[in-house]
Parts: structure tokens; C-alpha cells; sequence
């Protein structure tokens, strides 16, 4: 079991804003929402568990499910190499979905929506499972209070996506 964090460019606040404790989502956040759970569809090798959309970012508990790894080759994406069914392998062609998605939408070719990499921890026993599905669960309700929130909206394409 894995905690991510998946953030926004320059985490511009594109998926939709907090409201009385709660996260509305805008159409690119129901894009998002729809993208993360057709995502169990898609590969079997995943479950998932609480999650979280925010103005910026994404938390998500993902569970990877056992396979035979002799039955998969490595896929090479760009430079990486990544282990497919593999969490890597998973945020990547998460991300890949949506961008594709907004960049049919926009007509933009190259649309700026996630940061480059993902924050992952390892989930090692059930107290601090409990812990991060609070984290995730308490988010929206600490937005306001967040010294760091950003409030940088996007620009381009994504801002007449948006409005």
C-alpha cells in the first residue's frame, strides 16, 4: 500500500476550490475524478483506497496488487524505464489520461497540468493506514488554514477550460 501526493504545475489551482470545508470540483477536477477511479478498470493490478481531490493536488491510497513479473517486460517511456504494474507505472499513465483528455479539450499541445514527479510513502502497518485515511479525510476542512496555500490560478488554455 502506497500514499501519493500527485500536485499540480506550479500548483496552480485547477481542479476546483474549498467551500465551507468541502472540495467542489470544477470540470477539470470531475475529469480527474472520473480518470482516477476508471483507473481500476483499466489495471487490475490496482486498488484503491481513501482519496482526495484538492485545488492542487491529489492524495490517494493505492493498493498494488501481487503479479508475475516474469510474464511483463519493462516498458521505456521517454528516458525511464518502469516496471509495468508497478506504482510508477501507474501515476504515469494517470497522469498521461488526463493530460491527453485536457489537451483534447484545449486544443493545446503541450497543456501544463502536473508536476514533473509524485511524493509516494510506503504504508507499513494498519495504525498509520488509519492515520493517512484521517490525513486525506480531514484535508479539505485544513485548507483555509494552510499558511502555504497557494493561490495561483492557471493561465492559457486551462483557464478558458476552466471559466
Amino acid at each position: 500500500m502506497y500514499f501519493i501526493t500527485l500536485c499540480t504545475y506550479q500548483k496552480q489551482c485547477i481542479f476546483g476550490e474549498i467551500d465551507g470545508g468541502k472540495m467542489i470540483l470544477n470540470q477539470v477536477g470531475k475529469l480527474v475524478k472520473n480518470e482516477w477511479l476508471k483507473s481500476v478498470d483499466i489495471r487490475q493490478e490496482i486498488e484503491l483506497d481513501e482519496w482526495v481531490i484538492m485545488p492542487n493536488h491529489l492524495h490517494g491510497i493505492v493498493i498494488i496488487l501481487p503479479v508475475d513479473a516474469s510474464l511483463a517486460p519493462l516498458q521505456k517511456t521517454g528516458v525511464a524505464i518502469r516496471k509495468p504494474k508497478s506504482l510508477s507505472s501507474f501515476v504515469a499513465g494517470f497522469k498521461a489520461s488526463v493530460t491527453k483528455k485536457i489537451k483534447r479539450i484545449c486544443g493545446d499541445e503541450k497543456p501544463l497540468v502536473w508536476q514533473r514527479n509524485y511524493y509516494e510513502t510506503v504504508i507499513r502497518n494498519e495504525q498509520q493506514l488509519n492515520r493517512i485515511r484521517q490525513y486525506i479525510d480531514h484535508n479539505p476542512l485544513r485548507w483555509q488554514d494552510d499558511p502555504q496555500k497557494p493561490s495561483i490560478r492557471s493561465s492559457g488554455c486551462l483557464i478558458d477550460f476552466l471559466f
